[in-house]
């Protein structure tokens, strides 16, 4: 009786195909090359299993600025869920300025504001529609921000005082620091738009794609 032929050695198993799609590795099957072997393909999986969070770390430029500081990045895509803080974010007034100047969250956090200076200040936003009135030294005033969006924080009283709250519906962001530096951990795998948010320019955005356990270098470049 006739023998089945022989299964050739450059054909990959669907079940080699299969795994190696679960935990991101590539099967790469050459003429006359061996497939990789399972007990390899079940470790590489062990060491990052099919969901596993990467970090996402670069740097923002931003031309025709002192400082690469206070950019706002972030990672958005359809459905992701979000956890604001039951604490509340914290925006100090002192030495007549709003510290931080920029503070990114989600929607749903707040902001406690903290006056710090020897005089009285006041919050308002004219993007949020708000004004939180007037407080002395050592007093709070507390702000839910329930919609997403860019607000300018302002005080009647010290016209030069500036901040900016950027709320977003993600839990992935950053705010770079004066070399521009940024790092967002804990990043599910999926496909993302990069949105990048500067008070001066018209910002950048663009597509990535995060894969498991893998973590991704960016270098973006805001031009307007």
């Amino acid at each position: 009786m006739p023998q089945p032929p022989e299964e050739s050695s450059n054909v990959e198993s669907p079940a080699l195909r299969r795994l190696a799609r679960l935990t991101g590795c590539l099967v790469a099957v050459a003429l006359g090359a061996t497939a990789t072997p399972a007990a390899a393909l079940l470790a590489e999986a062990q060491r990052a299993p099919t969901g596993a969070p990467s970090a996402i770390r670069g740097t923002v430029v931003v031309k025709g600025v002192k400082s690469n500081a206070d950019a706002v990045v972030t990672l958005e895509a359809p459905g992701l869920k979000l956890s604001p803080p039951a604490e509340p974010f914290k925006i100090d007034q002192k030495g007549f300025r709003f510290l931080p100047h920029v503070t990114v969250m989600q929607t749903g956090s707040a902001i406690r504001f903290l006056n710090n200076d020897p005089e009285p200040h006041n919050v308002y936003s004219p993007e949020g529609r708000y004004n939180l009135g007037t407080w002395p030294t050592g007093d709070t005033k507390d702000y839910t921000f329930k919609k997403p969006g860019v607000y300018s924080q302002l005080c009647n009283i010290h016209p030069d005082m500036l901040a900016y709250v950027v709320v977003v519906d993600t839990p992935h962001f950053a705010v770079t620091d004066a070399t521009g530096a940024f790092l967002i951990r804990n990043v599910p795998p999926g496909r993302y738009r990069v949105i990048v948010w500067h008070e001066k320019k018209d910002g950048l955005e663009q597509d990535i794609e995060v894969l498991p356990g893998k973590p991704l270098k960016l270098d973006l470049v805001v031009e307007k």
